[in-house]
Order: C-alpha cells, then structure tokens, then sequence
C-alpha cells in the first residue's frame, strides 16, 4: 500500500555536503515533495523566512552556527515552535540521539541512510504533525481543500478558483495564522525572478476573497496592517 504523505510539503533540507543534499533532494522529490536546499543556519534561517517550508532536515554539523543550537533558537521563536524538525548526523551513539531530541529536533537519522528509511521516517512526522492535511485536505469549518486535486469545497459546494487564487489559498491554510508579506507571497507564489508589483497581490487576494465571500468564509483572511496578510484557523 502506498503510503500517505502531505501532498506537495515543501521541505527545507539544511546539509553543507553537496553530495548528501543531492541525495536528498532527489529520494524527496521523487515521492511528490517541494525541495530546497541550503548549506548554512545563515541561508536557511532566510530560506525559513521567505519559502515557508513545511519540514526542516537539519544537519547536525554545519559551518558556523551547528544545526543543534539554531535547532534550540527555532524552538523558542513562537512561529517555528511546532515545526518538524529532522536532525541528520553521522553520530550514532545513544547519548548524542539524546542530546539531539533535547535540543528540540522530532525525529533522528544517523548517517549512512537508506532513501526508503528517510521518506518513511518524513510521512511518519508530517503525519504526526499535520493531522488531516496527511492524505491531502486541509479543513477550516466547512471550508475543504484538496490539495491534491486542487480543488476547494464548502460543505458539497465547490468553489472555482483561478490558479493563482488557488496556490494563495493553499499557501494560507497549510500555515496557519502564519503572517505573509506582500514581497514572501510573490516570491512565494510568482517566484524570485517575476517582475511583479505588490499592488498585484492585492488584486489576487480581492479575487480570492470575493470567492470565499459568496460562501461565508471571506474572514479566513485577515488583512495584518503594515504586515501582509494571514489565514486564522477561526471559521466562527
């Protein structure tokens, strides 16, 4: 049976050897997920910033800042608090799995690994931590998104979104209360090399709005003055 995984989960992969991340990316990419890689807690910790991953396998030792202490830092900031977190090493002793779980890391893997044990151990956390989004729906209320049929509902009723519309939605509800400025949501939805205005996001939002209005749930995105925008989980 093939197993159940969050559809299309972008996972940030923090690792400085080349030849590792490639493993990585490519085992990931291959069962269905969004992969990006950094070789430092510096360029990661901007990655986290501006790509919202959903997932992070951390490397244990890394040049500069090691990925046990930016580990602790992420478990004290209120928005990555509950962020998966895989910790990846060469140490295999019990006592540094330990140290390393202490520190605020999910899961372990030693290195060497198998691809098969990586991807079964990343639809096992996504699994733990995102709940009903593990086999591709995301509900609030009575609104429903099939993230892997690209298709939203409310109760029965489907609503029909452009695909902009769509990936903002998506973007929204698979981070909750999440803030999103005007700049991370082009990069995020129109990529770093569009040409864009952030006026235009504003378009799409109206658009998306106006969709979710005619069935109740317009209020699911909120306006964060001088912020951006989020998604609230509070459908009421």
């Amino acid at each position: 049976m093939e197993e159940e995984k969050v559809s299309s989960a972008r996972i940030l992969v923090v690792e400085d050897e080349e030849g590792i991340q490639e493993l990585l990316r490519v085992a990931l990419q291959r069962n269905g997920f969004e992969v990006r890689c950094e070789g430092s807690v510096e360029a990661a910790d901007l990655a986290l910033k501006n790509w919202a991953p959903q997932m992070i396998i951390l490397d244990w030792m890394l040049p500069g800042e090691n990925g046990v202490a930016w580990c602790r830092l992420l478990r004290r900031r209120e928005e990555t608090q509950k962020l998966p977190i895989i910790l990846l090493t060469a140490r295999g002793e019990e006592g540094d799995r330990v140290h390393g779980l202490e520190s605020g890391a999910d899961d372990y893997l030693a290195k060497p690994f198998s691809p098969r044990e990586l991807v079964a151990r990343v639809n096992a956390l996504l699994r733990r931590s995102y709940g009903n989004n593990s086999v591709g729906v995301v509900k609030l209320g009575e609104l429903q998104v099939d993230l892997r049929a690209h298709r939203v509902y409310v109760q029965d009723v489907q609503l029909h979104l452009g695909p902009t519309e769509f990936r903002l939605l998506r973007l929204f509800v698979t981070n909750p209360d999440r803030v999103f400025s005007r700049d991370m949501l082009l990069d995020q939805i129109w990529g770093r090399q569009s040409f864009i205005e952030e006026r235009t996001v504003d378009v799409h939002i109206r658009r998306l709005r106006r969709v979710l209005d005619e069935h109740g749930h317009a209020h699911i995105i909120e306006t964060v003055r001088g912020e951006g925008y989020r998604c609230t989980a509070v459908t009421g």
